[in-house]
């Protein structure tokens, strides 16, 4: 792959970021600002290459302008990754100089968590930016984005339950998790509370041995193939992206797929995977509509955080994903394309042109 063969069409701007002093590597992606500032997470990760982290922020930031659109968040889509092994190369000092790159971009990017970062990294970066989201109750943040990540995976499934079997509640229905991390673990909390039988994957046996300690009653399998070939009414994928690949599609047998992870549909054709999704008779909740719960938190810290609020906006993705799965049935397209479409009306709804320094941050209550 060659960086000048990735296509930046469509991104307003691309920052490259360096600091030879503490190894730091990062790329800022902004793909439209148009509704508001570029609002997104920071991905820390071992790429295998610049091209790599390159096509990984495009893709990213893209999937946030559609994603703080259909959840009413007056912000476009950003997305930062910053190369290295977080276990390894994270530093105070690197995360410092990267707030200061941050910082530099006058708020057309605001950040928060991702893989790989987490509260404490978001209070480091903050020292050096105002636009650091994420942090921990102590430094004025909202804390652990996770918590309204999974209660709005949760609101999309039962949404899906309800559009599927006409009752929205997953009582009675068998889920299966792929990745039982911050978000998948609290997923399978609600899960549980609701009524489902749970099973579960992840690459971490610390993760899977740690919630069935917590959950003996939740069943856990070796890997995500023999997650997908089970019997199950739903499949929940929860870790990194590309979860819907070609194989994993061919031995689903479930009726819904709803998680939230990110870019689950496969880069390379996410539209042929969301048409065999449907031709299978599996409803797919799209990710980047059902996962907004962390942004909706995020977004809400920039105006004194308010769980209450937060929660309720997060409440309401139940709804749009309904609209979704309605209109998709209606229009027959797949409920990716119905999602992209509520994105781009409201985008272009409230079309003017990029957000600049100095211009107000709206609260998403229109």
């Amino acid at each position: 792959m060659a960086t000048d063969l990735i296509d930046l069409t469509g991104h307003e701007q691309v920052v490259f970021c360096t600091d030879p002093e503490t190894g730091l590597r990062a790329i800022i992606a902004l793909h439209d600002t148009a509704l508001g500032p570029g609002l997104g997470g920071t991905r820390f990760h071992p790429y295998a290459s610049m091209d790599h982290a390159l096509a990984d922020v495009l893709r990213l930031s893209r999937a946030m302008s559609s994603k703080n659109a259909v959840a009413g968040l007056d912000h476009g889509g950003g997305k930062a990754v910053i190369v290295g092994d977080p276990r390894r190369d994270k530093t105070p000092e690197l995360l410092r100089a990267y707030g200061r790159f941050v910082e530099s971009l006058g708020g057309r990017y605001v950040t928060a968590c991702d893989v790989g970062t987490y509260v404490a990294d978001m209070d480091v970066v903050g020292e050096e930016t105002r636009w650091a989201t994420g942090r921990s109750p102590e430094n004025g943040g909202a804390g652990d984005s996770s918590v309204l990540t999974a209660w709005g995976v949760f609101q999309g499934m039962r949404a899906a339950a309800q559009h599927v079997w006409g009752e929205p509640t997953l009582a009675g229905r068998r889920v299966g998790i792929a990745g039982v991390g911050k978000v998948g673990r609290r997923l399978t909390e609600h899960l549980l509370q609701d009524g489902a039988s749970v099973v579960v994957t992840d690459v971490s046996d610390d993760a899977v041995r740690s919630l069935l300690e917590a959950y003996p009653q939740v069943e856990a399998v070796g890997d995500a193939y023999a997650l997908v070939r089970g019997d199950l009414d739903v499949f929940s994928p929860n870790a990194l992206g590309g979860a819907l690949d070609d194989d994993t599609v061919e031995a689903l047998r479930v009726q819904v797929v709803c998680g939230g992870a990110n870019n689950q549909l496969p880069g390379e054709a996410p539209g042929r995977t969301a048409d065999r999704l449907r031709a299978k008779g599996i409803t797919y909740a799209p990710d980047f509509l059902v996962n907004a719960g962390g942004v909706i938190q995020v977004s809400d810290e920039l105006h004194g955080f308010d769980m209450e609020r937060a929660r309720t906006k997060t409440t309401a993705i139940f709804d749009h994903t309904l609209q979704v799965l309605r209109e998709a049935d209606e229009h027959a397209v797949s409920p990716a394309v119905a999602a992209d479409r509520l994105a781009e009306r409201r985008i272009a709804a409230g079309r003017r042109r990029p957000w600049l320094p100095g211009d107000p941050v709206g609260t998403g209550d229109d």
